[in-house]
């Protein structure tokens, strides 16, 4: 499975980005898709992800009620819509996919995903 992430500019707070990630390969394999990502000098951080199935969709309490994960019509893209972006909201964002399913807020865990993109930068101002 590859992974590629798009999107990611530089915007001033309060303002909007879509992020996307596209999936190909054995996309049948993934279970769950996850957005992540990491400050400078920050651990990586699980802000959202989706059940590629059943739709069911995690956030993290940093982004709840301002990023909305989607997925597109075509199963093999994720959406990351970011609103009212806060300068804190500065990093790295990566978008990873499960080998299987994952069950509730495990979602947000990195050591549950197996395939990793290369990022995308968003940068809050």
């Amino acid at each position: 499975v590859q992974l590629v992430e798009s999107g990611g500019e530089s915007v001033q707070a309060g303002g909007s980005l879509r992020l996307s990630c596209v999936a190909s390969g054995a996309t049948q394999d993934i279970g769950c898709i996850g957005w992540f990502r990491q400050a400078q000098g920050k651990e990586r951080e699980g802000i959202a992800a989706i059940s590629t199935g059943g739709g069911s969709t995690y956030y993290a309490d940093s982004v709840q009620g301002r990023f909305t994960i989607s997925q597109g019509n075509a199963e093999n893209t994720v959406y990351l819509q970011m609103n009212s972006l806060k300068p804190e909201d500065t990093a790295m964002y990566y978008c990873a996919a499960s080998r299987g399913l994952i069950f509730g807020l495990n979602a947000l865990r990195d050591s549950y995903y197996t395939y990793w993109g290369q990022g995308t930068q968003v940068t809050v101002s």
